[in-house]
């Protein structure tokens, strides 16, 4: 479908109209099946108009930097949580987890830290529940 601005060379009246292409239009316009509204003239034109374009890339990046502030300000929630409630044991991450889980030992708080993926797929391996989050570093500006 495609939609034109037309306008009557008559009575001047500008109106717009829904053609099924642009071939269909000029089948009609040749024809004189083409009328105006007001005062039934049939000579009838197109008139100088701009397309209205909508771009998807623009929508897309909206959308995805609603969602990433969505997902942006749930992590942080998480982070929240995870400092208050967890021991943070930096890079020994691994370590500790493996004393915990062999030694039996009694800790009050979980732990969290850092550990690269292969060291977490090694914890799962040996039966030590160890998971990977994201982590938004706090901005100290």
């Amino acid at each position: 479908m495609i939609k034109y601005k037309l306008i009557c060379k008559k009575c001047s009246l500008s109106f717009d109209s829904w053609f099924a292409t642009s071939k269909e239009y000029e089948k009609l316009k040749n024809r004189n099946l083409l009328t105006c509204h007001s005062c039934n003239s049939t000579q009838v034109e197109k008139s100088l108009m701009a397309p209205k374009l909508i771009s998807r890339e623009k929508i897309n990046i909206s959308n995805k930097n609603f969602k990433v502030n969505e997902i942006s300000k749930k992590i942080k929630e998480y982070q929240k949580f995870i400092k208050s409630n967890f021991k943070y044991v930096g890079e020994n991450f691994a370590y500790e987890a493996r004393s915990i889980h062999y030694d039996k030992k009694n800790k009050d708080k979980g732990i969290y830290g850092i550990a690269s993926k292969k060291e977490i797929k090694e914890l799962r391996e040996e039966g030590i529940e160890a998971e990977s989050l994201p982590w938004i570093e706090d901005k100290k500006n």
